[in-house]
């Protein structure tokens, strides 16, 4: 398994590599964000490990870059920085995992196994269907460049939806999901919450992407509508 590291500290950076070679990785080193980007984009990576502070081009940038170029390889952020937002920030940048500095080399090794397990999935971190848009971490919905304001609850459907576009998903699905109590919630307001949802984001615009399946649930097209 081919393993790129990115860490401007060159000392962790040569341990990290001995410490897997030693597990049976074959390890490439950067030790700044645009190598580590230009690395991650012309290499065939199975897993990246990547420092957020960097010279040139801070890890947050080189995650968010990837993930615009729909690159999805597995990526472990590694920070001194242990707030939860920054945690929250790399993870909605699109990173699959955080380890705040020092860690346990153990830990490293067993998380790096666990994304090597998942594989490169899709995880996009803007979600995207046809022109139409929905960013978990700024909570932003658009219609191309029209922002549409939506409820949280609004909100809630939608990114539930789009995170399973062109699937089938039916009321009690969306109910688990979205409601807390969905055991002590009529079904029938998710029927209600998708005629709010279509008034703003299908109407307006001439539009059908969140599209009614008789006798199954609901759908929400991958092409907008």
């Amino acid at each position: 398994m081919r393993v790129l590291v990115v860490e401007d500290e060159r000392r962790l950076a040569g341990a990290l590599q001995r410490g897997l070679q030693a597990e049976g990785f074959a390890v490439d080193l950067a030790y700044d964000g645009v190598d580590g980007l230009h690395l991650a984009r012309e290499g065939e990576y199975d897993v990246v490990v990547l420092d957020i502070m960097l010279p040139g081009l801070s890890g947050y940038r080189v995650c968010q870059q990837l993930r615009a170029e729909e690159n999805w390889v597995p990526i472990l952020m590694l920070s001194a920085k242990d707030g939860e937002y920054d945690q929250a920030d790399g993870l909605d940048l699109g990173a699959d995992d955080y380890l705040t500095k020092p860690f346990s080399y153990v830990v490293l090794v067993a998380r790096l196994r666990a994304l090597l397990r998942r594989g490169a999935s899709r995880r996009p971190a803007v979600l995207r269907a046809g022109d139409l848009t929905l960013d978990p971490s700024k909570r932003r919905v658009a219609r191309g460049d029209v922002e549409i304001d939506l409820t949280p609850r609004e909100f809630a459907l939608l990114e539930f939806l789009m995170r399973r576009a062109d699937e089938v998903t039916s009321k009690l699905e969306i109910l688990e999901h979205v409601w807390d109590s969905y055991d002590n919630t009529d079904p029938n307001v998710v029927e209600v919450y998708v005629g709010y949802l279509r008034r703003k984001i299908d109407t307006p615009y001439g539009r059908t992407a969140l599209q009614t399946v008789r006798g199954a649930g609901y759908r929400l097209a991958g092409d907008g509508g």
